[in-house]
């Protein structure tokens, strides 16, 4: 299974690859499957180093929240089934 996670657009080349933010972690990726144009703060979805395609601000901060509640779940979980 692959879950593709909204990533923020930090810079764009010459070359069509940029920087991205996927929860913190920060690598390249290719920005050359995507047609439209895509700037700087934009929300990319990422799949093996390719960004796919562009989501909006508001669909990719709900995505993240949902991860974010997701971890922390699961992280509450494993401390809980190791300590208590």
């Amino acid at each position: 299974m692959c879950l593709s996670i909204p990533s923020k657009v930090l810079s764009v080349d010459e070359n069509n690859f940029a920087q991205v933010d996927t929860l913190g972690i920060k690598r390249g990726v290719s920005l050359d499957l995507i047609p439209e144009q895509v700037n700087v703060g934009d929300f990319v979805l990422i799949h093996v180093g390719f960004a796919m395609q562009k989501i909006d601000e508001a669909a990719a901060k709900e995505s993240l929240e949902l991860y974010k509640q997701i971890a922390d779940e699961i992280g509450s979980e494993e401390i809980e089934s190791r300590f208590l």
